[in-house]
């Protein structure tokens, strides 16, 4: 077995060299003037990717826990909350309210598929006692991208809430917080930031600032009211993840040299690229409604995809992801394209995968229609 060598899964994802470099550097005291200014700017810089004035707040946790935070901090026991279901992490939410005593109302479409804004639209009329709609950016098991413009559009018009999970999306999928009206944005360290796991953020706009004045479901360690406090003074309430805020300010100053458009127009050449090659190898892609974060391909029938992956990472030094749930596991590989990795990069990959898979005597050139 070797290291992986090469890192193309959606999460984690490559960490450059300077940002490694910066968080190998000693470590010091937290509760300074040096690290409230560090955390000052990094606070700061965070709203350019979010593309929002609205303030964001960092967390000590992976992505889920800024999940459930977008939850408990804005609602109630018993509130109605719309979720719209096109993947495994689109069903977190549903999980997470049903945890904390919500009324989770669920629109579910096939896996590959994006929510409809039109869905979104006719639930909100038929029951306007809903609180929250909660959708993907980018859905990352089915690398599916949801309209969260429409869908936007839509929700403003009404009293709930818009909270998208852009955990994986973020800084890679465009998404423009404000223009687009949405209220609460989840993000996660390991994507498209550029960072190892442990750091989650979330932006909150000023219309989920005035419903958290009257959440009533119980929290602690990710109570907002804690945070908004300490952000005053560039500071969290909680033992911060000291290494990876440092490596984070590194990571928004390369994300700031290239221009978030830049790194918008980057991603998306790289997904077309991906899209266009692994076609050429004769795969379907699983999503209709293609990401810029990461692309999914159908593998051939009877190819065992679980190890198709095993294969590359311990054999060859290429990590790809598979296929998530019962629907897709074994029958899906998942290529990422977002945060630091290059076309060089997925150039490397493919061309791994494409000499795998004949390694692995795929005699049908039909893809699986099962994982549909």
């Amino acid at each position: 077995m070797i290291n992986p060598t090469l890192l193309l899964t959606p999460g984690p994802t490559p960490v450059p060299e300077a940002v490694r470099k910066l968080m190998a550097e000693p470590i010091f005291h937290h509760r300074t003037p040096k690290y409230r200014k560090i955390f000052g700017d990094v606070s700061e810089r965070l709203k350019k990717v979010f593309l929002t004035k609205s303030p964001v707040y960092t967390f000590a946790g992976s992505g889920s826990l800024a999940m459930e935070a977008a939850v408990v901090n804005f609602h109630s026991a018993g509130d109605k909350i719309l979720i719209g279901e096109n993947g495994k992490f689109a069903e977190r939410f549903t999980a997470i309210a049903k945890a904390f005593g919500l009324n989770p109302i669920v629109i579910k479409v096939p896996n590959g598929e994006a929510i409809a804004p039109a869905q979104i639209e006719e639930a909100l009329k038929k029951d306007p006692d809903i609180k929250a709609v909660c959708v993907q950016l980018c859905e990352t098991s089915t690398a599916v991208l949801n309209d969260i413009k429409a869908i936007g559009e839509i929700v403003a018009r009404t009293n709930a809430l818009l909270i998208v999970d852009a955990i994986s999306g973020l800084g890679a999928d465009r998404l423009e917080t404000d223009n687009w009206h949405v209220d609460l944005v989840i993000a996660g360290s390991q994507k498209a930031l550029m960072l190892p796991p442990g750091l989650a953020f979330l932006s909150v706009s000023e219309k989920a600032k005035a419903r958290m004045a009257t959440a009533k479901l119980p929290r602690y360690y990710y109570d907002l009211k804690y945070y908004e406090k300490s952000l005053k003074d560039s500071d969290t309430p909680w033992t911060p993840a000291l290494t990876l805020v440092i490596g984070l300010q590194k990571s928004l100053e390369l994300i700031e040299q290239e221009g978030i458009d830049n790194v918008f127009k980057r991603c998306a050449a790289n997904a077309a690229y991906t899209r266009e090659t692994l076609q050429k190898m004769g795969l379907q892609l699983f999503s209709k409604a293609p990401s810029s974060t990461v692309t999914a391909a159908c593998l051939p029938d009877g190819l065992d995809g679980e190890k198709l992956t095993q294969v590359m990472r311990d054999e060859k030094g290429v990590a790809m992801a598979g296929g998530q749930g019962d629907q897709m596991k074994g029958k899906v590989v998942r290529v990422c394209h977002m945060g630091a990795i290059t076309k060089k990069d997925l150039d490397v990959g493919l061309k791994v995968l494409g000499e795998t898979l004949k390694e692995m005597k795929s005699s049908s050139g039909s893809c699986c229609c099962s994982c549909k």
